[in-house]
């Protein structure tokens, strides 16, 4: 497996917003649950809300928008998945400790 992985992230910046695809590192991910390698993504109206600045959208800063996606588990720490496992994910702060 490729040891980076590409990435849209939302930053802020002196009130500024910005959308951009950037190269993150696997080693830089948080440690635990799950690492699916995503094949479908969606993002919604509070994705774009978020990249936009909206006030009480989005806690923190850069921000990693999207929390519905289709994948295939690739590593798992918890016991009801394996990996190979096809999955379905949305929403509960998918991405929130990713940036």
């Amino acid at each position: 497996m490729s040891k980076t992985f590409k990435a849209l992230e939302a930053s802020e910046e002196n009130g500024r917003f910005n959308l951009s695809v950037i190269e993150k590192k696997f080693e830089d991910l948080p440690e635990g649950d799950l690492l699916i390698k995503v094949e479908y993504s969606s993002l919604n109206y509070k994705d774009a809300m978020s990249a936009s600045g909206i006030p009480g959208v989005t806690r923190n800063y850069p921000h990693t928008p999207g929390i519905d996606a289709t994948g295939e588990i690739v590593e798992s720490e918890v016991g009801d998945f394996k990996e190979g496992d096809k999955v379905i994910v949305t929403g509960y702060d998918l991405g929130m400790n990713t940036s």
